[in-house]
């Protein structure tokens, strides 16, 4: 067997954009200190659409799927992808093996630590998962996002890092991302997201929204990011009305959406939350309720006791609660740009590079002079309407 290549690290970051985007942050900051980075991701439209801005990066996609009730089909796909990790891993031998939780994580940890490679995890939820809290006795050291996971994770170094979010999650002039995206500059804009599948209970209290919005708010504009099951009839309703609305399936240019609002209604996702905190946007959250342990309300918690965002459950979703919110914040500047500064309490400007750092000092790897530093910079100059 060959010896492990200096600098080569694989990073399991699949399922869902709270695992793949920050995964691809911190695979950008070791490919700009010179190491080789391979992401592992799943075969879901959303992981595929994503590396696309993974510069510098290998791809490789994992049949592994997620444990939903299906236990043989579960079984199959995992030792499946286990066989493929240790494939790739012969040929391409990482030093380490950094997983960003979810259902892609554990064969190539299970892969990694069987060819000696360190071991590194990311919890990003109040509650860590599963895949965390199974895989964590394996690992070298445990980063989380929440102090409040740090006692659940046993059997290993447990730090508390911060979520790792893109180079590109800077507060931008709020003029600049509106023009990029095709609106008015000068006019307010609200964020309307579910995650990286998108939301139906969210999508229906805007739509229910929207007739009395456009009265009471006229001057109020769109980024509505439906998913891909419900674009066609979102985007009819607002151009129903003659809103001036940008309604996309997903937008991998999210720091355009983000710079742009000054209100999002979203889930709460752990790494949404985190780039929310990066680009200081309050929120409205609307935690999705499926989740395991009923993460998203725990997350939701700590920004609406930090005076950073408001919190409703599903079942309290209604488009008139909506619209007396919406009505309330857009009419009140002052209370946005409170809730703004205290979303900024939140913001982890050195969490990647503390998770890349941590990596360089359990592997006692030297670190490269600035002058070596390669950064791959590739941001579209112009996103269509």
């Amino acid at each position: 067997m060959d010896k492990p290549l200096a600098k080569r690290v694989a990073i399991a970051c699949g399922g869902t954009g709270g695992h793949l985007f920050p995964g691809i942050a911190v695979g950008d900051a070791l490919v700009a200190r010179g190491c080789e980075v391979t992401l592992l991701v799943s075969p879901k439209e959303v992981d595929q659409t994503a590396v696309k801005s993974a510069y510098g990066m290998d791809v490789e996609p994992l049949p592994v799927v997620g444990l939903s009730g299906n236990l043989p089909k579960f079984a199959f796909r995992f030792f499946q992808s286990l066989g493929r990790c240790r494939k790739l891993f012969r040929e391409q031998r990482p030093s380490v093996v950094l997983a960003m939780g979810g259902f892609t994580s554990a064969p190539p940890v299970i892969a990694g630590k069987m060819m000696g490679a360190k071991i590194f995890l990311h919890e990003a939820n109040a509650v860590p998962g599963r895949a965390v809290k199974m895989l964590s006795p394996l690992a070298d050291e445990v980063f989380v996002q929440f102090p409040d996971a740090m006692s659940q994770v046993s059997g290993t170094d447990v730090r508390k890092t911060g979520m790792p979010v893109r180079a590109t999650m800077e507060p931008v002039p709020k003029p600049d991302a509106r023009t990029v995206l095709g609106l008015a500059d000068d006019q307010p804009v609200l964020l309307v997201m579910g995650g990286s599948q998108g939301a139906e209970s969210i999508n229906r209290a805007i739509l229910g929204a929207l007739p009395r919005l456009a009265k009471s708010l006229p001057k109020l504009q769109f980024i509505h990011l439906t998913g891909n099951r419900e674009l066609e009839p979102v985007r009819a309703a607002y151009d129903a009305l003659g809103l001036r609305a940008v309604v996309r399936p997903f937008l991998t240019e999210m720091e355009y959406a983000l710079g742009a609002a000054d209100l999002a209604v979203s889930r709460s996702g752990a790494s949404s939350l985190a780039e929310f905190s990066a680009m200081e946007l309050p929120a409205i959250l609307v935690p999705y309720p499926s989740a395991v342990d009923d993460h998203q309300r725990l997350n939701a918690r700590t920004f609406v006791e930090m005076g950073a965002a408001r919190c409703f459950h599903q079942k309290q979703l209604t488009s008139k609660l909506l619209l007396v919110q919406l009505r309330e914040l857009f009419r009140k500047p002052n209370k946005l740009k409170s809730m703004s500064e205290a979303m900024r309490q939140w913001k982890a400007d050195q969490a990647t590079e503390e998770v890349v750092q941590r990596i360089y000092d359990v592997c006692q790897w030297e670190n490269s002079s600035e002058d070596d530093l390669y950064i791959p910079v590739a941001k579209p100059k112009e996103v269509a309407a």
